[in-house]
């Protein structure tokens, strides 16, 4: 079988989640935010760009366009990631990675980081977050760097 099919459904069905209880994970968000780092260690620009461009692991460019001019084929149904560390904090881009349906409960895209009151999840993923809290902190940092 196509590997392509079978991502493109874990991803429909990851879109296909309920809102968790952040509370629960000792995620503390803060109107649009999530103030607190996940990790000790600060995030690394330079892995956050490999996850965001990764097709396994971040999954970004299936739905964004972002300005990694060697990946060919990048979505156009979310929004541009070029100029994102200009439009939101750290924080801002933090909580929409860890969870967006916290912002807007009628998005697709996946909770990153979250692992809890989840539905129609593959077993190999249940009670496993996509991204750790340092991967989390590599892709904010990365996209805090998108200034144009």
């Amino acid at each position: 079988m196509n590997a392509a099919p079978v991502l493109l459904l874990t991803i429909a069905a990851l879109a296909a989640l309920t809102p968790g209880d952040a509370a629960a994970q000792g995620l503390d968000f803060v109107g649009d935010t999530l103030p607190a780092p996940l990790s000790a260690e600060p995030g690394d620009a330079a892995r956050g760009r490999a996850i965001v461009a990764n097709r396994q692991l971040g999954m970004c460019l299936l739905c964004h366009p972002a300005p990694i001019p060697e990946e060919r084929l990048q979505g156009n149904v979310a929004p541009d990631l070029a100029g994102a560390g200009r439009r939101w904090s750290a924080a801002q881009l933090r909580a929409r990675v860890v969870d967006m349906r916290r912002i807007n409960p009628a998005t697709t895209m996946p909770a990153f980081h979250r692992s809890d009151g989840l539905n129609r999840v593959a077993a190999a993923w249940r009670g496993k977050p996509l991204l750790d809290g340092q991967q989390v902190e590599d892709v904010v940092a990365y996209l805090r760097s998108l200034r144009d």
